[in-house]
């Protein structure tokens, strides 16, 4: 198992130090689930939700966030992002929202941290605009789908059992 990179050897908690390494293309995707009544999700589709349009709200939560999860995640770097996109998918047939966040740049340091805060924050604001209506959504599956670049190489979930 590879050291804990956030981790000195005295044994603090440090932020990393990226001037050393090659900038790269990076990019990186995350997915969460947002479960919920189908009647919830109808509201949501038809757009009769009384707080308005659930999923363009939840998409711009998503790519705000992203630009910022280093002012909410303690040692990430802040980062230009080329790319922060959120995209929405109900799934009727489950009664769920399928939320893909992909974020990319060119730089020292990796995105993953950003597409996972983007799809989280994007399943919080569902969450959030539909409360009123149904209190037990549950979110679920929020996890990393894929990286490229960076010296770590590449991961996609599932390869690496």
């Amino acid at each position: 198992m590879s050291q804990l990179t956030h981790i000195n050897r005295a044994g603090d908690a440090h932020m990393v130090d990226v001037s050393a390494k090659s900038e790269t293309v990076r990019e990186a995707r995350a997915e969460a689930y947002v479960c919920m009544h189908p009647q919830t999700l109808q509201m949501i589709i038809d757009g009769s939700h009384h707080k308005g349009d659930v999923f363009a709200t939840a998409r711009i939560a998503g790519i705000q966030a992203a630009k910022r999860t280093w002012e909410l995640i303690p040692l990430c770097h802040p980062l230009m992002l080329s790319k922060a996109e959120v995209t929405l998918t109900p799934l009727p047939d489950s009664a769920q929202v399928h939320i893909e966040a992909v974020c990319r740049l060119t730089g020292k340091t990796g995105v993953e941290m950003e597409a996972l805060t983007a799809a989280s924050v994007a399943a919080l604001t569902i969450y959030d605009m539909c409360k009123a209506v149904q209190k037990d959504i549950v979110i679920d599956g929020v996890r990393l789908v894929s990286k490229t670049g960076g010296k770590s190489g590449d991961f996609r979930a599932g390869d690496h059992d």
